[in-house]
């Protein structure tokens, strides 16, 4: 078996200098450190990282919490924020509280105790993994930072522009000359869901296009929803029948998506469907769906370089807020 010693031999450097190769780059010059690295690699040295821990109080673990990993936004969450720790030489401990199997709450409050037990380095909470009890974070003392909407601003956050988002869909509506429009929008108590809702009807409203709160449909941002909103859409008449619906994420559009096809109903002809989100999946789907928002990656990966300021001590200050602008995508949907 490889050690430290080995390797030093094989360099014909000291213990120490390998170490700081290992620990301390920066310490140590070019030449050197390629010389110790090749000896590293042709001996097949790979340092024991509890030994390290011990060494450094550093784990090299960072935790992710997220709500739904049955939710491919989250799924582009955790790829991204992963790829990102791996280049930064992290390991990613990934933990699902499963808000739509109801027991969120108990899982989230479970799985904060285990990770002070664990000793991660940092902790990263997507959005809604929390929900309810996001005065949890309050009592941390591990460096964390949130991806999305946090109210308290116990610790860093980062997210989208949820109202600036759904101001765009109204506005595009508004220009297209719809008059009759509706919305499919998240739960009432996720204040993202009411920003997208809220940015979306003001823009009707200076754009001069009369809105009625019943143009609102509540859905639980999951795919039946988005199907019995598409039921409740199809027996509006008159003067209440919609040439446009704006639908708060990708989820409920799949659901509302399927049950327009099962009705006959067609899209953009016979209603035309914008929705809030930007997924890779979405360049799969027909027609090509208008969509406002950002890729959750992106989210994810300026999240970590939040986290990694705080671990590398280039920042130590009052938790910050930062809001990532919304693009809108205009295809054949709307």
């Amino acid at each position: 078996m490889s050690t430290i010693s080995k390797v030093a031999e094989r360099a014909g450097v000291s213990r120490t200098t390998v170490s700081h190769v290992i620990n301390h780059a920066n310490r140590v010059s070019k030449p050197l450190r390629e010389k110790v690295q090749a000896a590293i690699d042709e001996l097949g040295y790979s340092p024991n990282p509890q030994a390290k821990s011990l060494r450094t109080g550093r784990t090299n673990l960072i935790a992710m919490l997220i709500p739904d990993i049955g939710n491919p936004f989250y799924t582009e969450m955790v790829k991204a924020a992963q790829a990102a720790l791996e280049d930064a030489g992290l390991d990613a401990l990934i933990y699902n509280t499963d808000v739509p199997g109801g027991n969120w709450q108990t899982h989230g409050r479970d799985y904060l105790r285990q990770l002070n037990k664990k000793r991660v380095d940092g902790l990263l909470v997507g959005d809604f993994a929390l929900h309810g009890i996001n005065e949890e974070l309050l009592k941390l003392d591990t460096p964390t930072v949130f991806i999305g909407q946090l109210a308290s601003h116990a610790v860093d956050s980062v997210k989208v522009d949820d109202y600036g988002g759904g101001y765009m869909v109204g506005k595009h509506f508004a220009e297209r000359g719809h008059k009759t429009v509706v919305q499919v929008t998240g739960p009432e108590n996720f204040e993202s869901a009411m920003a997208r809702a809220d940015g979306f009807e003001q823009a009707l409203r200076d754009h001069k296009v009369k809105v009625k709160k019943a143009q609102r449909y509540t859905g639980t941002y999951l795919p039946p929803s988005g199907r019995e909103a598409a039921q409740w859409i199809a027996q509006l008449s008159g003067e209440d029948k919609p040439s446009a619906v704006f639908i708060g994420n990708y989820l409920m559009a799949m659901g509302a998506l399927a049950e327009f096809h099962d009705q006959g109903v067609r899209v953009p002809d016979d209603i035309a469907v914008a929705i809030f989100g930007d997924l890779p999946q979405l360049e799969y789907v027909r027609p090509n769906l208008t969509r406002a928002g950002e890729n959750p990656g992106a989210l994810a990966r300026r999240a970590v370089e939040m986290l990694l300021d705080r671990l590398n001590g280039k920042f130590d200050g009052p938790p910050r807020t930062e809001v990532i602008p919304c693009a809108l995508r205009i295809f054949e949907s709307a």
